[in-house]
Order: structure tokens, then C-alpha cells, then sequence
């Protein structure tokens, strides 16, 4: 990593520490208590968050799908590969910490309704895109079924965003348009914080795969001149 490269990840990494620290000092200091659901509702300032960053990185996936298949560019399916890894691990936080906040509020930890059902199967969708990878015997066909399913699988984000609104579910359908003064102000710095992280991850991870294949490379170099 050259110094230029260094010191924009050490400014994403202080900017994400910051923007964390702040969003947990709103959340358990500053938001205050729902009249309603009461201290578990506290949880709604990662959650909502959390699935925010899935919808993003599953964006960036579809994206950069889009631009590999077209321009058969590594970097385009290094950060569509990137971005594909850190959404499942979003979406998996969200998968957690959804029944956690369901389990006082709905009586159950799960609910077969619209959102949850189509979350768990974008969740499915992104987990058999990393497993297309890792068991293709060649890397570019592996890249180019994994587009296909990047593309095809980000269908289901909208789907899980509007399920609210399509069909009727335990989830409350307009609760963010709700929000004001200091319950927007930390969900707004939650969003925000996650955002980062997401970009700092993503910086990241593409940076070590990228090595990874500048590895790759080099030591099939060495075995045709060692053959």
C-alpha cells in the first residue's frame, strides 16, 4: 500500500471510529425512550442501518456485474466479489438483530410475513453468489455466473424495500417517515456510520484480493518457466 493509498484508508478508519463512537453515544444517551416498545426499540438505530448498508452493497454488486460482463475489467468483479461479501454479512446482522427486537415486540422471533420471507431470500440469493465462486473450477467462468447472479439476484432488493408498503405485514410501513428531532438525528448518524464502514471494508477487501491476484499471477509465471 503506497503512501497515498495509506493515508486514505487511515481517513476512512478515523472517520468510521468517530461516526461509530458519536452513533452509539446518540443511541444509548441521547434518543430517548419509545413510549411504546421501551429500551428494545433502541436496537431500530442498527438495524435499520445494517439493512440500509445490505441494499447498498448489493447495489454496488449489481453495478459492477454490469460493468465486467461488458468490459471483462478484473477490478469490476473484484469489487462486485467485495461488495457481494460485506452485503451477506449485512444482511445476516439484520437477519440477528430482527428477531431480537420481534421477540418482546411480536411475541415470536419470526414471522413468515413479506419482509422477513424476502429478506431471507436475498440473504439465500448473495450466499449461492459466493458459493458459484468458490466452486467454479475456472476463475473467469466463476466471475461471469456470479455477474449473471448479481444481476439477476438484486431484483429482490426492491422487492424487500416495497414489501412493506405491496403487502400487508407485522412491519410498520412509514415508521422512519415518523421520526423527528433527536430520533432522526441518531438514525441519521447510524446511517452514516455504517456507511463508512461499509466504504472502509470495501476499500479493504478489494485491496487484498487484488494482492491475492497479483500472487496468483505471479506464481503461475514461475511454474511455466520452472515447466
Amino acid at each position: 500500500m503506497n503512501q497515498t493509498n495509506s493515508l486514505k484508508y487511515n481517513l476512512l478508519l478515523g472517520l468510521s471510529f468517530v461516526l461509530i463512537m458519536a452513533s452509539l453515544a446518540l443511541v444509548f444517551l441521547y434518543a430517548p425512550t419509545e413510549k411504546e416498545m421501551g429500551e428494545i426499540q433502541r436496537i431500530f438505530y442498527f438495524h435499520v442501518p445494517l439493512g440500509w448498508i445490505a441494499f447498498l452493497a448489493f447495489f454496488v454488486v449489481f453495478v459492477s456485474s454490469i460493468l465486467y460482463l461488458r468490459n471483462r475489467d478484473s477490478k469490476w468483479d473484484t469489487l462486485a466479489h467485495s461488495s457481494a461479501e460485506i452485503g451477506v454479512i449485512f444482511t445476516t446482522l439484520v437477519l440477528i438483530t430482527g428477531p431480537i427486537w420481534a421477540k418482546p415486540v411480536w411475541g415470536s422471533w419470526w414471522e413468515w410475513e413479506a419482509r422477513l420471507t424476502s429478506s431471507l431470500v436475498l440473504w439465500l440469493t448473495y450466499l449461492a453468489y459466493l458459493l458459484v465462486r468458490s466452486y467454479a473450477r475456472e476463475e473467469s467462468r466463476g466471475a461471469r455466473f456470479a455477474a449473471v447472479m448479481g444481476i439477476v439476484g438484486f431484483i429482490n432488493v426492491p422487492i424487500v424495500y416495497l414489501s412493506v408498503r405491496l403487502w400487508r405485514t407485522q412491519h410498520p410501513p412509514h415508521l422512519v417517515d415518523t421520526l423527528e428531532g433527536s430520533m432522526l438525528l441518531t438514525l441519521l448518524i447510524g446511517v452514516a456510520a455504517f456507511t463508512f464502514l461499509y466504504v472502509l471494508l470495501a476499500y479493504h477487501r478489494t485491496t487484498l484480493m487484488n494482492q491475492a491476484r497479483k500472487v496468483r499471477i505471479l506464481r503461475q509465471t514461475l511454474d511455466e518457466r520452472e515447466e
